[in-house]
């Protein structure tokens, strides 16, 4: 019988280091939330080879003294778990700190060359302990100002296994670009910079200053552009142990990604990666982005320390919440009124790569100018004469006089209007812009251009409207409205009942699900140990195939979770892209030729809709060139 022994301190610490660093993006992070947890203002990241080489942290923490050192080297061994917390009756739960295992340090050590160095605020000198994967080799005073350095070098060096499974440089350095930017976005009170060394040469990466605002210290770390289209959120609900609180930045539909690795996600100040926060994003964003697009948002949700359980993960990178379903509606319901504001705020401007595509008409000769008619002697025979005469003669007065030079001009611009080819855009005739203009934020309707755009004039610069994507937001809405959601979600009743296959594990989320399946009109049944039972499916979409939907659900909410409301989010979005189909069939179509009434109630409509500044596939339905742009474009500024 093999014999049961206790493993060495050794091998016990390296064995921890499998889960708590498993590269150097894990370290550096365990290293940051020491400096925050320790009160930091202040804290500065070097990487060296995307952190194999060597990783640096520097704050101006409380700092440690050499026996404090010398205790947070050793397994279990933590300062953030108070009194109240330790003993039969400590609720750990209820711990505020970013750490409190007490692993990181004797892991970090047992796989890499280690040197702390620390000095107490008000201490006249700091101390500093040097550890190489696992042995003690320095232990002695260290001159610092008040705070904490930690360096970690040679990265599984003396572990070959584990470092041949490390990325490259460049992926590594993505990871750890990552863990800062989203420790930074947490904590904009604290002022973080990255520097990385190659080469020999350093390179500032991230210099944030401290006690920034959250919107602002959001759009520096993602994106600038964010800021210009996005809407803050600010939401709060009472719990049975305190309050609830929504904050953040959420991108506005038309301002999206390929990709969902912008999407960060905070609870109580701590990053995580978790499916219930993801789904209940997805599911705010369903009926206003493509399904292979994806939302750019920073969401902090804060709540009670008894309404959340942080200890479920080794890395801490996900949370369970006592009350799922209650934390899911209060993001969703969050996200839906901020981004429900249908007014300039609903869509974005214009990008700054078709901007740039903006020609200036070139220099031309005086007989250029006239069309090609003109110029071969056709109409009065004036083929050089220019066509205004200002450009003829600029210092003279051009006002019209009496006499043949007058009936002259008038006779040469009717002959160029007739030689111009026909024009594909409609002008409304000038008038005055009314008062209660200034009150429209899409202002009045102007003309349209090759029958599918609007151009409007408002008061602080040109609108442009593309008809067919305004129209469809704008027929979804009056759809919902009119309950036709509901009649796509009505059941329809097979006469055979089918029975489709299913693992057991599938089966039991189906089943689990199933009361909100069936109020989006999919009634299923459990029908033995592994079998579904479908006996109702919605009218919309009748003709599926019900085995795959079931496996796709099933998927889905083994991806997602379960959705109290419908749930699996999966079926909520296929009967909405049956409702935006219906719209789309339903709304005006490009190359319709609207009139000015036509367009300016088309236009007041949509300042009066909820989310009219995206299409139902998350394109902007209008952009706003302002009057400082018109004037870029030509060389006024």
């Amino acid at each position: 019988m093999p014999e049961i022994r206790r493993l060495p301190s050794a091998l016990v610490n390296r064995i921890a280091a499998g889960e708590v660093v498993e590269r150097p993006a894990a370290a550096l992070k365990e290293l940051v939330e020491n400096a925050i947890d320790a009160g930091a203002r202040r804290i500065g990241v070097v990487l060296a080879d995307g952190g194999l080489q060597r990783i640096e942290v520097v704050d101006d923490g409380c700092g440690m003294g050499p026996e404090a050192m010398a205790l947070a080297l050793e397994r279990h061994a933590t300062s953030k778990l108070p009194d109240a917390l330790i003993g039969p009756d400590g609720a750990i739960e209820l711990v505020t700190t970013l750490g409190f295992r007490g692993e990181a340090l004797p892991s970090i050590a047992s796989v890499a060359r280690l040197t702390i160095e620390s000095r107490e605020q008000g201490a006249s000198e700091g101390w500093r302990r040097v550890v190489d994967h696992g042995a003690l080799l320095a232990d002695e005073p260290a001159a610092l100002p008040p705070g904490t350095r930690v360096r970690v070098e040679e990265l599984f060096a003396k572990v070959p296994a584990r470092r041949k499974f490390l990325r490259s440089a460049r992926s590594e350095y993505a990871a750890c670009l990552d863990v800062v930017r989203r420790l930074a976005m947490a904590r904009p009170d604290v002022a973080f910079t990255l520097e990385t060394l190659g080469d020999g040469t350093k390179r500032t990466v991230l210099n944030l200053q401290a006690d920034e605002e959250l919107a602002t210290r959001v759009a520096r770390i993602i994106a600038h552009e964010l800021k210009d289209n996005s809407v803050a959120i600010e939401l709060e609900r009472d719990t049975p142990h305190g309050v609830m609180r929504l904050t953040g930045v959420a991108g506005l539909p038309t301002w999206n990604r390929g990709v969902a690795d912008h999407q960060y996600l905070f609870v109580n100040g701590r990053p995580v990666k978790d499916r219930l926060l993801v789904g209940a994003v997805r599911g705010a964003y369903a009926d206003m982005l493509a399904r292979d697009r994806h939302a750019v948002l920073a969401l902090f949700l804060d709540l009670p320390p008894q309404d959340v359980d942080v200890n479920v993960h080794p890395a801490k990178t996900e949370v369970r919440f006592r009350d799922s379903a209650g934390v899911r509606g209060f993001i969703v319901s969050g996200l839906r009124q901020a981004l429900a504001t249908g007014d300039r705020r609903s869509a974005q401007g214009p990008d700054r790569g078709a901007m740039a595509r903006w020609q200036a008409e070139p220099i031309m000769e005086q007989g250029d100018l006239l069309p090609s008619r003109l110029r071969e002697g056709a109409g009065v025979g004036m083929s050089q004469a220019p066509l205004w005469p200002q450009q003829a003669h600029p210092n003279h007065d051009t006002r019209p006089g009496p006499g043949a030079g007058g009936e002259r001009e008038g006779l040469l611009l009717r002959e160029a209007a007739l030689a111009w080819s026909q024009p594909q855009g409609r002008a409304e005739e000038a008038a005055p812009v009314p008062a209660e203009a200034q009150a429209y934020p899409l202002g009045i309707a102007r003309g349209q251009v090759a029958n599918t755009y609007i151009v409007a004039e408002a008061a602080d610069g040109l609108v442009l409207v593309d008809q067919h994507a305004a129209h469809e937001r704008l027929v979804l809405e009056r759809l919902r409205a009119a309950g036709a959601d509901e009649s796509v979600r009505r059941s329809q009743a097979l006469l055979v009942p089918d029975v489709v296959e299913m693992d057991e594990v599938d089966c039991d989320r189906l089943e689990d699900a199933a009361g909100g399946l069936a109020r989006y009109g999919l009634v299923i049944e459990r029908f033995g140990p592994s079998a579904m039972l479908v006996r109702a499916v919605p009218s919309a979409i009748a003709k599926a195939d019900t085995a795959k939907l079931l496996t796709d659900l099933a998927d889905d909410i083994a991806k997602h979770g379960k959705q109290e409301d419908s749930g699996a989010l999966l079926l909520a979005e296929r009967l909405e892209l049956v409702l935006a189909t219906m719209a789309c069939h339903g709304s005006v179509r490009a190359g319709r030729v609207l009139s000015v009434a036509e367009m300016n109630a088309l236009l007041r409509e949509m300042e009066a809709t909820p989310r009219s500044g995206q299409c139902n596939h998350g394109r902007p339905t209008w952009v706003k060139l302002s009057m400082e742009d018109v004037e870029k474009l030509f060389g006024r500024h």
